[in-house]
């Protein structure tokens, strides 16, 4: 068995969309995969596409933001699976709204699912990178990081993932550990449909016309994202930290 196969993947949000697809990618390239989202019976079909395939994965639930559940979580993943190296942060909410309109407690939720969230699950799994002398730190942001009109909870999240990300590279570069964001523009997921929804435009209209605005002329694909998260997750990518790489078909200012 290589060194790649042995790795124990992290990927929170997994039950469907980006998250699915990244746990399903990681289980591809050999790793033993951590399915984590709220519900853990909603993981179930992630887990079972990576177990048909013959990989090796584990449903858990637990609530990002709580911290005595990613404690459990985390444990539980070490025991079960093996020390975890390998951490993609993906858990995400919606609670868009124009700024008059939004509430105290959406932009509390959105700020603890995405950046709680991550600081408590990044926090529990850098000890046992620390001891394995790997570890390998994906944070999911967003081209909304750059700003986006109903999304200015969702927007001030993404882009502190981007500083959380940098500063994480320089404090645990030294043991080993890379952290790196990946930033999605449009990608065909339940949360996109939730904001066509919003807008009050069919999916298939709102993907359509998002196309015409992105160079390469169609919207993404959770798998485009896994396929980034993969690279940066990988053994060859030692050298590549604190990075944010915007997916998002064409070049973003």
């Amino acid at each position: 068995m290589s060194t790649t196969e042995q790795r124990v993947a992290v990927v929170t949000g997994a039950a469907r969309g980006i998250g699915a697809a990244t746990a399903v990618r990681l289980a591809a390239e050999g790793r033993a995969v951590a399915v984590i989202d709220l519900d853990e019976a909603a993981c179930k079909d992630t887990v079972e596409k990576i177990t048909a395939a013959g990989g090796r994965a584990l449903a858990v639930g637990c609530d990002v933001s709580d911290e005595e559940q990613v404690e459990a979580a985390l444990t539980r993943i070490a025991e079960e699976l093996g020390a975890p190296t390998i951490l993609v942060n993906n858990a995400g909410v919606l609670r868009d709204n124009l700024l008059f309109k939004m509430s105290a407690g959406d932009w509390d939720t959105v700020m603890n699912v995405h950046l709680r969230g991550a600081f408590l699950m990044t926090r529990a799994a850098q000890k046992y990178m620390v001891e394995a002398k790997f570890g390998r730190v994906v944070n999911l942001s967003s081209s909304s990081a750059l700003g986006n009109r109903g999304q200015v909870n969702y927007s001030a999240a993404k882009a502190g993932l981007q500083g959380f990300t940098k500063t994480l590279a320089i404090e645990l570069g030294k043991f080993g550990i890379t952290a790196n964001a990946v930033a999605p523009g449009f990608i065909v997921t339940d949360m996109t449909a939730a904001t066509a929804a919003r807008v009050g435009m069919g999916f298939e209209e709102f993907q359509a016309a998002a196309a015409t605005q992105i160079p390469v002329q169609r919207v993404g694909r959770p798998e485009d994202i896994a396929n980034a998260i993969a690279f940066f997750t990988g053994e060859d990518a030692g050298f590549v930290s604190g990075q944010v790489m915007y997916v998002a078909g064409g070049p973003l200012n």
